[in-house]
């Protein structure tokens, strides 16, 4: 029975050994990583950490509360919000609005074609006696009188046999066009929004985790410099405690930019140049929303929902128009031309003051040096190429739908995944925290869950807003 004891004493004392070997082999790796991510703290600390117990550090608590309480005074913003701001504020939707003003003057422009065209001349004319027009150019020559006079002259197109129509509607198309480029862009600014929106809130998420990972790591600091100074346990657990504290503060750190970027890249797409701070509000706290599952139903909405698609297809049909228009650009033009007048200051010669002519115009083109066929056969070949441009859109539609619905349930169920992961992380945190407590394990074992705590809550926050994400940008696909 001695033996026995004496033998189980000696084997205790082997694992201690091998514990407390194992401990010291691992020092190195922690202090050095926190030479490297912390170059100010001195070598000499890292000794002093070792020889004496680490003094709390409290700093930080201060900045979290700081932090805390600008979050609090910033106004309140939700999604719903964001895109208003956006749609309201964002450049980019005022040059959309005042492109499509001006794709609409266009067709007022090919419009007035057909509408009379009416000018008004007031001439005086000063002559040579009996003079007359000899060096022009022109076959005439006509007589100059002495003159002061006033007219109108009012000019109307008959028909050119649908060149001006095929023209009206390519005008008309095109604004159409313009018109669904300009919700194409309010779309796209709305899924740049709620990128940002989510990005912004993901950070501010990150920023708390890594906050209550500070506390928490400055409250193991506390526990483990009590449990030293009682000699329960050595200076090593001290040492790895603080380094694990400084690696929650550099999170900290990390985690406070991230947030300042994101709501940097916010404040852009919402379309003011100031540093605004906002308290993102989710709208949906709770557990999400189920991804689709029907991706061929959506990729048919797309297509009908779509407003690139819809101003791809206006656009090729006003080229399709305009190559009609072309090609009768070999048809007669049929016009009809009136003037009248009075020349109340006129030359003895000239009878009657009052004046009045019509008549009517047919003009047939016979040849111009092929220039009218090759504008015809250029517009046929670019109405081509938009049609081909609309069937690309098409392929790339649904491509992207199906692969958007792809994401949203990988996303999905990533959330569960990262939930289950944060649930057991949590556990084998509280286990390690038991043991640590009654002298089964070391501060290696409860360092290491410590880790994976915080990393599993920032993969569950980071699982929850990607999917969110996916679902807007599921949204955008289908043209909502």
């Amino acid at each position: 029975m001695h033996k026995t004891i004496l033998n189980l004493s000696r084997r205790t004392a082997f694992v201690s050994a091998a514990s407390l070997s194992a401990a010291i082999c691992l020092l190195p790796l922690p202090l050095l990583a926190q030479q490297q991510r912390l170059p100010e703290a001195p070598a000499a600390h890292l000794i002093a950490a070792l020889q004496a117990p680490a003094s709390p550090q409290p700093q930080m608590a201060p900045a979290a509360s700081s932090s805390a309480a600008s979050a609090s005074s910033s106004p309140t913003l939700t999604i719903a919000q964001a895109e208003q701001m956006a749609i309201a504020n964002n450049p980019n939707i005022s040059v959309g609005r005042l492109l499509a003003l001006a794709e609409a003057q266009v067709t007022r422009e090919a419009r007035s074609a057909d509408l009379p065209l009416a000018v008004a001349d007031l001439d005086a004319v000063g002559s040579h006696l009996n003079s007359r027009i000899t060096g022009d150019g022109s076959l005439n020559s006509p007589r100059i009188l002495n003159k002061a006079s006033g007219g109108l002259t009012v000019s109307q197109l008959i028909t050119d046999f649908g060149r001006t129509h095929n023209l009206i509607l390519s005008a008309k198309s095109n604004a159409r066009a313009q018109l669904e480029t300009e919700h194409a862009t309010e779309l796209d600014i709305t899924l740049t929004v709620d990128q940002a929106f989510y990005q912004a809130l993901t950070a501010q998420a990150v920023l708390k985790v890594a906050q209550e990972t500070v506390a928490q790591r400055q409250a193991t600091v506390d526990q483990v410099t009590a449990l030293t100074k009682s000699k329960i346990r050595s200076d090593l657990d001290l040492s790895f405690a603080d380094v694990q504290l400084s690696q929650a503060k550099l999170l900290l750190l990390n985690a406070e930019n991230e947030t300042q970027v994101a709501m940097a890249s916010l404040n852009n797409v919402l379309g003011t140049d100031q540093d605004r701070q906002y308290t993102l509000i989710d709208n949906n706290p709770g557990a999400p929303a189920p991804a689709p599952d029907d991706a061929e139903a959506m990729v048919k909405a797309a297509f009908t929902a779509r407003p690139d698609l819809a101003a791809l297809t206006d656009q090729y049909l006003a080229a399709k128009h305009y190559a009609t228009a072309q090609r009768d650009l070999w048809m007669p033009t049929v016009s009809a031309l009136a003037s009248a007048g009075d020349a109340p200051v006129r030359d003895d010669r000239i009878q009657s003051s009052w004046y009045f002519g019509a008549g009517a115009n047919i003009g047939i083109p016979v040849f111009n040096g092929f220039l009218y066929n090759a504008e015809a056969k250029e517009a046929k070949f670019r109405a081509q190429a938009a049609q081909e441009d609309v069937r690309n859109l098409r392929d790339m539609i649904a491509r992207d739908v199906r692969t958007a619905v792809l994401n949203a349930q990988t996303a999905y169920q990533r959330i569960t995944v990262t939930q289950e992961l944060l649930d057991q992380a949590n556990f084998a945190f509280d286990l390690a925290s038991a043991r640590y407590k009654i002298g089964l394990s070391g501060i290696v074992e409860i360092s290491e869950a410590q880790l994976n705590q915080t990393q599993a809550q920032i993969d569950n926050t980071n699982a929850l807003y990607s999917y969110q994400t996916a679902l807007s940008v599921v949204r955008y696909e289908i043209g909502q």
